[in-house]
């Protein structure tokens, strides 16, 4: 009888230890769909559409290599978002929170990394994102990988890099409401940034001519965080407007995505929605594609104008290894030897 309760106690204790697992697989996974919902960055669609475009814009020399690999950099532009909550330091690349930093953020914030360390605090910056000095840092490594000639980082420095401008050019992610949270407007980010281009980005105009030389990078990607913060306000306030007109059932509607029944915004309020903004979200887009490509061929001329068409198949497969990922996450330090101190 006693090993007969013993055996009983072992199956007892395995059936517990088989449900606190699948237990805590379904908690993972239903917190990876959660997150998913209200992760703050253009969609993967996005995204990877703007790394592709800008291919197409740069000159010949570089398309000889660009092009063979258009693959590697379309799919890989979203790379950044799948570490953001596995690579520490991550998330604070993709935005930056001016309205922490009050009505003169734009004129009191430094240009450049060293500056800001010294004015702010290096703790207090990556607290409230670090977007425009991290585009100069990764754009200071591409030109290092081209330099180099070291195909297989130019094209993973290359990838992020589009990533992360692009970003930059996300009204919302300037801004401590990034996702509609403290105004009751909850899941406004993905709304602007993948919902509408994934409904009318096909007809967008995106031929933009060729690549163009950018003399400063760090002017330029400021540039960009103040256009996008001033486009902030409407983002929320026609949202607003729109909603105040439409019931629950008719603003939201359930469609089959990737065989998944998903509650998202209908088609008639991203329609109208869509309208009032009167393409900002296609000239946000057409912005972030064409300052990519030209960062691009910027590092590339600042690098010596490499031949590239004698790094086409030398790049093998393409990975993030663990020396390449320590570097990435060093590499604002290392600018603090390197960068002007003339910002105040």
């Amino acid at each position: 009888m006693a090993s007969i309760f013993h055996s009983g106690q072992k199956t007892s204790e395995k059936n517990q230890f088989f449900f606190k697992k699948v237990l805590t697989f379904s908690l993972i996974i239903g917190c990876l769909l959660l997150q998913t919902a209200s992760t703050p960055y253009w969609g993967f669609w996005a995204h990877k559409h703007i790394n592709r475009l800008a291919i197409f814009r740069l000159p010949p020399e570089m398309q000889v290599f660009f092009k063979k690999y258009i693959d590697f950099l379309t799919e890989n532009a979203v790379n950044p978002d799948k570490r953001r909550y596995a690579v520490v330091g991550e998330a604070e690349r993709h935005f930056i929170d001016l309205d922490v930093y009050g009505d003169r953020a734009l004129m009191m914030l430094p240009k450049h990394w060293p500056a800001a360390v010294r004015k702010m605090g290096e703790d207090s910056l990556r607290k409230h994102g670090i977007v425009p000095w991290h585009v100069q840092a990764a754009a200071s490594q591409l030109t290092a990988a081209f330099r180099q000639k070291d195909a297989r980082r130019i094209l993973r420095i290359s990838a992020d890099l589009g990533h992360y401008i692009a970003d930059a050019h996300v009204p919302l992610h300037t801004t401590r409401n990034y996702n509609g949270q403290l105004t009751g407007q909850d899941g406004i980010h993905g709304f602007w940034e993948s919902r509408l281009p994934e409904l009318f980005a096909n007809h967008y105009d995106m031929w933009l001519g060729p690549a163009s030389y950018r003399k400063d990078i760090a002017v330029d990607i400021w540039k960009v965080i103040e256009s996008s913060h001033a486009a902030m306000d409407s983002v929320l306030l026609f949202e607003r407007q729109l909603t105040a007109g439409f019931k629950p059932d008719q603003k939201y509607s359930f469609e089959l995505r990737n065989n998944v029944l998903t509650r998202t915004q209908s088609r008639e309020f991203s329609e109208k929605y869509h309208r009032m903004l009167a393409g900002q979200v296609e000239r946000r887009m057409a912005a972030s594609v064409q300052m990519v490509s030209d960062i691009w061929y910027t590092c590339w001329v600042n690098a010596g104008q490499p031949n590239l068409s004698l790094l086409a198949g030398n790049a093998g497969e393409v990975q993030e290894g663990k020396a390449e990922a320590a570097e990435h996450q060093s590499w604002l330090q290392r600018l603090l030897h390197v960068r002007p101190e003339s910002d105040n």
